[in-house]
């Protein structure tokens, strides 16, 4: 089966980032698609890494980067559920967190605006957040990935759309 290759436009930068963004995710959830729930907890490395942790994390990163440091929302509204819920619970945590993270970091904020609440450290832009987000998914699909193929032997990026 051919991979699904990432999307390709000539948009601006907003829509470059937010569709390499949703590829990556999507990309993420594709390497998680069908583990049972024992396998997804398990991590063949010291610090724990596992799949359903890359799953909470990012959950948990997108939320807190863009709703909570950029938008200044408080609280931090649980994104990935309890810490025993299943990897499905998770995956359906990260998908309900798009929306609402996809219509604050692309409703209209200059990329060049800087977060209302910032973490310790320098002062960041909705645009460094934005290509963090990008660069952090991408490297914990790398993860899973590996994770995956040490698991089943599943390898690769998420097969091509169907049409519709």
């Amino acid at each position: 089966m051919a991979d699904r290759k990432p999307p390709r436009l000539a948009g601006g930068e907003a829509d470059t980032l937010r569709s390499l963004l949703q590829y990556q995710r999507e990309s993420l959830l594709g390497k998680v698609d069908g583990v049972d729930e024992d396998r997804a907890r398990w991590s063949p490395v010291g610090s724990g890494t596992s799949l359903l942790w890359l799953i909470t994390h990012m959950a948990a990163a997108e939320v807190t980067w863009v709703l909570h440091r950029f938008a200044g929302q408080d609280p931090v509204p649980p994104a990935a559920g309890p810490p025993g819920g299943t990897l499905r619970d998770a995956a359906e945590a990260y998908r309900r967190g798009w929306p609402a993270v996809d219509a604050v970091a692309f409703a209209g904020a200059g990329l060049d605006e800087l977060c209302r609440r910032p973490d310790p450290g320098p002062p960041v832009s909705l645009r460094w957040v934005l290509m963090h987000l990008l660069e952090e998914t991408a490297r914990h699909a790398g993860h899973a990935d590996i994770l995956r193929e040490l698991i089943d032997g599943s390898t690769g990026r998420l097969p091509h759309a169907r049409a519709s």
